[in-house]
């Protein structure tokens, strides 16, 4: 007997960066982004195999203007609609989320203000938070697949806010699925 050896899909990764939201229903996608104070909130429907990462700056709905994506509430409605637009059901809706740290002092802690407003929406709207990596004071990389709400992620050891705000020049790049990675979930 002949073994054949089928080589599994070619992963892709595409970064999500701060104000910006994806919705994807390619299993080879694998979504990522850096968060410090910031929130994402992964949603995903596993049986219509579709999901999504938002990455939002402030919570609530205080902004008003182009930049809207940048406040919690859009972001989530964005996300959210996405998501029914390409099939999911609301009522098999699921989520993580990620980020709310503390690591610029000077800010005031805007991470915890993130977290509680995204615990809040995700109760609101009826979405079971199945798992969460809220606060603390380091920044994060999370990668998360979208068709199956598998996540990861790595704790960063430096926290400088020069560093954090570098991910907006994020462009996709290979990433080494086995250099210090932490499965969560």
């Amino acid at each position: 007997m002949t073994s054949i050896a089928v080589s599994a899909p070619q992963e892709r990764t595409m970064h999500v960066v701060q104000g910006e939201y994806r919705v994807i229903r390619d299993p080879r996608i694998v979504l990522s982004t850096i968060l410090g104070s910031c929130v994402a909130t992964c949603i995903w429907d596993d049986v219509a195999g579709v999901g999504g990462m938002n990455h939002f700056l402030l919570p609530g709905d205080e902004g008003a203007g182009p930049d809207q994506v940048k406040y919690g509430v859009n972001a989530m409605e964005l996300l959210i609609n996405g998501l029914l637009k390409e099939g999911a059901a609301r009522s098999r809706l699921q989520g993580k989320l990620f980020g709310g740290a503390h690591v610029v002092q000077s800010l005031g802690d805007i991470g915890a203000k993130n977290a509680a407003f995204a615990l809040r929406f995700l109760a609101l709207e009826r979405i079971p938070c199945v798992g969460q990596s809220l606060g603390g004071d380091r920044a994060r990389r999370v990668r998360f697949w979208p068709t199956t709400g598998r996540a990861s992620q790595l704790l960063l050891e430096s926290t400088q806010a020069s560093e954090l705000l570098a991910e907006r020049q994020l462009q996709p790049a290979p990433v080494d699925p086995s250099a210090g990675k932490v499965e969560l979930f």
